[in-house]
């Protein structure tokens, strides 16, 4: 079973493979394929639960799919991410809706948008046993300031990724997500941090990769140009529907092998 002590001793030796699920059949078929990390990521917003951007969703939600999906994964270590403003806005409340996602929905760790607001709620933390994962970058949850573009790509936005990749490992998180950053940073970073970093559109030096499950399996409407279809499950889905339309509308589902006959209900009346 993986752990953060183990997935940190991975840095610059093995890569780390990190995919989001937000249901327990998906995490179960993650989990089996030998991948390190689920991430039960605030992208459920869009990928799952039909809404327009990540902003929507709910701490209630993030815990309910969150202990599906530790339901059903015995191995890959399970990251909870925190929703917005579940956090960084009052200590307490920040610390009780971590501390939920452990406590209740069984997650492994919890994944924070980081920013200067995030480096001491981070070292509280881990002072209270909850591992914390950073995300530097592209962070969508402020989708409203900083729109979806690639971030770090001028000097003065590079240096402050990397100052705040260096104080959130000081603070004591166990790894950090770099997402749509130029991957010249991304390699400056991960040479700068002792804890491994994990790309999304950050090129091929990080220590580890993600990508939402989604874009993986084609199950999305477009693919982000930083990620890659390694299947076409929509179109297979959209087979399986259709023949199923067909066979019952030509009557030939369900046939006999599907249906039971019970011999003392002939003739009720």
């Amino acid at each position: 079973m993986a752990t953060v002590r183990s997935l940190r001793a991975k840095t610059g030796d093995e890569p780390i493979t990190m995919l989001t699920a937000y249901d327990a059949p998906t995490a179960r078929i993650v989990d089996e394929a030998g991948i390190d990390i689920i991430l039960v990521g605030d992208s459920m917003g869009n990928a799952s639960l039909g809404y327009d951007s990540t902003l929507p969703v709910t701490v209630e939600e993030m815990h309910s799919r969150t202990a599906a999906v530790a339901r059903a994964t015995d191995d890959a270590l399970v990251v909870a991410d925190m929703p917005f403003l579940s956090f960084g806005v009052d200590e307490a409340a920040s610390i009780e809706n971590c501390g939920r996602m452990l406590k209740e929905a069984d997650a492994d760790a919890v994944k924070l948008e980081s920013g200067p607001h995030t480096v001491e709620l981070t070292e509280r933390l881990v002072q209270l046993g909850i591992p914390v994962m950073a995300h530097l970058g592209l962070t969508p949850q402020r989708v409203k300031e900083l729109g979806l573009s690639r971030q770090g790509t001028d000097r003065d936005d590079a240096r402050e990724i990397m100052d705040l990749a260096k104080a959130h490992a000081e603070a004591g998180a166990f790894s950090l997500v770099l997402e749509h950053v130029p991957a010249n940073l991304a390699r400056q970073v991960t040479e700068a941090i002792d804890i491994p970093t994990i790309g999304i559109g950050a090129g091929p030096d990080c220590d580890g990769q993600v990508l939402v499950i989604n874009d993986v399996v084609g199950m999305g409407d477009s693919v982000p140009p930083f990620a890659a279809q390694f299947g076409d499950v929509k179109s297979e889905m959209e087979s399986a529907v259709d023949s199923y339309r067909d066979a019952v509308e030509a009557g030939d589902f369900p046939a006999e092998e599907h249906s039971h006959v019970e011999d003392d209900l002939d003739e009720l009346y």
